[in-house]
């Protein structure tokens, strides 16, 4: 029961859970307009977005009713979730089915919606966790009681909790490369767990100015195989996005972190390398169209739009198929993707440099500080 003093709220999981399931939802955002440029709630269709400041909407009264038809539910976002819980109960109070988004777009920002997937060949359990605010994808993947976590974010704990419900002990934790956009659970989980985390020394270096990681970790290399249960993971070196990029391949799937995406692949110029990396990226590229089937699904650590998506929302694909319509993998010889990788540089975000000290230990930030780092969708596509 809700108080008769307070408003609904809503989980910004159930919100993207109701969205999803075609519920004619609207989301209204109540901060200053000029903040939607760190990001806002996109999931919806333009024309069910709505952005009023709160104090506006205070000021109308009941005349908001000429301005938003108080005809279904709406989902009503602030920072923080406070604001957003006096804007809902004013609305309700003139007839409206609104709820505030708890915690708001802080909230958002964190947030993971699970997806189950058919597990490979000897696993029982495979998880995609999708933070739809930043476009990233993590994955769990459980065999025979064990569990590895690859590219956790700093707020694991959907994780862990899908793992206890499965009844899985998670005995590794891993990287596919050292993210630049947002901040690693990796090492913290190791930590905290007491089990290796997983990166390529060559990721364990600051690239701009060669300073070594502060953080422990359990060395892999091409060809490392790690026994979960009663399955395997096989290590892919596939340098380009990173140094010290990796794939981590099972029989019919490939975990590709930022190597290879639905529609691009990872950006080379983010580590101040971009014609070493452009080259790098290249064979790893000629050996992935060399080696892997065309039935083997693609599962990346990062999307742009939800045209990547399949029918029931997951995000994987075969790689015959992305072949076919993801344009930089059709480019038959390396000067031509060396030319198309140059045409499509942009500037690499702010945070990124700081971001990627913060995940090899050389850096601390509290949680403010990490929330505004990450904010926003993730840049590492090239184009």
């Amino acid at each position: 029961m809700v108080p008769g003093n307070a408003s609904p709220e809503i989980t910004p999981e159930e919100l993207v859970q109701r969205v999803e399931s075609g519920a004619p939802l609207r989301v209204l955002d109540v901060r200053a307009p000029n903040a939607l440029a760190e990001g806002r709630i996109d999931i919806v269709p333009v024309d069910r977005f709505i952005n009023i400041r709160g104090s506006e909407i205070m000021a109308m009264g009941e005349q908001i009713r000429s301005v938003i038809a108080p005809d279904g539910p709406v989902a009503v976002v602030c920072g923080r979730g406070n604001a957003s819980k006096q804007v809902a109960l004013i609305l309700n109070e003139f007839g409206f089915q609104a709820s505030s988004v708890r915690g708001g777009m802080a909230a958002w920002a964190l947030a993971v919606v699970p997806r189950r997937l058919t597990p490979p060949p000897g696993f029982d359990l495979f998880l995609q966790f999708d933070r739809i605010a930043k476009g990233a994808v993590g994955y769990l993947l459980g065999s025979r009681g064990e569990a590895i976590l690859i590219d956790p974010p700093r707020k694991a704990q959907p994780y862990l909790d899908a793992a206890r419900e499965a009844g899985c002990r998670v005995v590794a934790v891993a990287d596919t490369h050292i993210h630049a956009d947002y901040l690693s659970g990796g090492p913290a989980l190791s930590r905290s767990l007491q089990v290796p985390y997983h990166i390529h020394p060559d990721d364990a270096i600051l690239p701009y100015d060669g300073s070594a990681a502060k953080i422990p970790f359990s060395p892999i290399e091409d060809g490392t195989v790690l026994k979960i249960g009663g399955a395997e993971l096989r290590v892919a070196h596939t340098p380009g996005h990173t140094d010290g990029s990796v794939t981590y391949l099972v029989d019919g799937a490939a975990l590709t972190g930022d190597f290879i995406f639905i529609n691009s692949i990872g950006r080379p110029d983010l580590g101040g390398k971009s014609d070493e990396w452009t080259a790098k990226l290249w064979k790893s590229l000629e050996r992935a169209r060399g080696e892997w089937p065309a039935d083997t699904k693609i599962y990346p650590a990062h999307y742009a739009s939800d045209g990547e998506r399949e029918p029931d929302r997951s995000l994987g694909r075969e790689f015959g198929k992305i072949r076919k319509s993801n344009e930089p993998l059709g480019i038959a010889d390396e000067p031509a993707f060396t030319a198309w990788v140059k045409s499509k540089a942009g500037s690499s975000p702010d945070a990124y440099r700081k971001i990627k000290a913060v995940n090899l230990g050389l850096l601390e930030v509290w949680d403010m500080e990490a929330q505004e780092l990450e904010g926003g969708r993730n840049e590492c596509a090239v184009g």
